[in-house]
């Protein structure tokens, strides 16, 4: 309906249709002309002064502002707290969605590990209270020997600094991914015709670097990762996010014991090479043909390098030769550098 700006507000409006601002001066037998027309200038009764009833026009002529979910629906601002949360507003569910769970890779009590355990689920490491001795922990530090899983008696302020829950002296963690016998996988590759070419990760222990390394490996062509049991780097959400998904596709070998794997490997064929600072050839200058064949290249911890029992086990010591003053290379660096020389000689 429109309004006729030469005829009072009160020549035949309905009380239910005309503003109250304007009602209450009609009284007074002014013109609706004689109101200013600039919107800025009519004042605007305040929120809490209004009644259920008044102004109920205006209210129909000025609809709520919509709101809208992230599909793009148009929803209603006062729908119940307790909606289904896959139609409410987005606004509500920002709010209301719970912080996310940062313990969803750990299990902490001794039945949740025990019944892990038993149902073969794949756990990175396991943390028991130092001292305690029962027949559960008996089984748990049983089943977790047979499993190859490591596993560190701990006192109890470790065990709160993992967890503030009941963790009845246990704690674990539960691997992202699966290890792979390294026997079953060596054979595999001698089966399908194919030249081993692997690397072996002698404690090192930061995640980042290691994800890093799983990384290159894979873009190089390494056909698995060997790991220890004890001293290695955790896998967790943050190392396969690093490795940008490559340790979903490079296998893993977790080892109870590096020196005994290096002379399984030198008994099935491989050449071990290490790569140190300690050694006397250069990394370039070696004969190509050694880096041809099947090999397994030993990479040391960020902190010392290879281990002296491990080093003289090693077929072959090669050293990257560096022109600066520092002399010293990051794990990864270093690991990709040497992935490099070997991938280009094997073609």
């Amino acid at each position: 309906m429109e309004k006729d700006p030469d005829r009072p507000l009160t020549g035949g409006f309905d009380d239910d249709y005309v503003p109250r601002r304007f009602r209450d001066s009609a009284g007074e037998g002014r013109p609706s002309e004689s109101r200013p027309e600039r919107r800025s200038e009519r004042p605007t009764p305040p929120r809490d002064e209004r009644r259920p009833g008044d102004n109920d026009g205006a209210n129909r002529a000025r609809p709520q502002r919509p709101f809208y979910d992230e599909r793009g629906r148009q929803v209603q601002r006062s729908r119940p707290a307790d909606a289904d949360r896959g139609t409410a507003p987005f606004y509500k569910q920002h709010t209301t969605r719970p912080a996310a769970d940062r313990s969803m890779d750990m299990l902490f009590g001794l039945r949740p590990i025990l019944e892990a355990l038993n149902a073969g689920r794949t756990l990175d490491k396991i943390f028991l209270l130092r001292g305690t001795k029962n027949s559960m922990t008996q089984d748990i530090s049983a089943l977790a020997r047979e499993a190859n899983v490591p596993v560190s008696l701990v006192p109890l302020e470790k065990l709160e600094g993992l967890t503030k829950k009941n963790h009845q002296g246990a704690v674990a963690f539960v691997s992202p991914i699966d290890f792979a016998p390294l026997d079953t996988l060596l054979a595999g590759l001698f089966e399908e015709g194919k030249v081993p070419f692997l690397l072996l990760l002698d404690r090192v222990t930061d995640v980042r670097n290691f994800g890093a390394i799983a990384r290159t490996a894979e873009c190089m062509g390494v056909q698995a990762l060997v790991v220890p049991a004890h001293g290695a780097a955790q896998i967790n959400g943050d190392a396969v996010k690093t490795s940008a998904g490559a340790l979903n596709l490079l296998p893993v070998c977790r080892e109870a014991d590096l020196r005994q794997t290096i002379e399984f490997l030198k008994n099935s064929g491989l050449t071990v090479i290490a790569c140190t600072e300690k050694a006397d050839a250069d990394l370039g200058h070696t004969d190509a043909a050694s880096l041809s064949g099947p090999i397994a290249v030993v990479m040391g911890s960020e902190e010392d390098g290879i281990s002296p029992e491990l080093l003289r086990l090693c077929d072959q010591r090669l050293r990257i030769p560096m022109a600066g003053q520092i002399q010293s290379l990051n794990v990864g660096v270093a690991a990709g550098i040497m992935l490099f020389e070997v991938a280009k000689n094997r073609g």
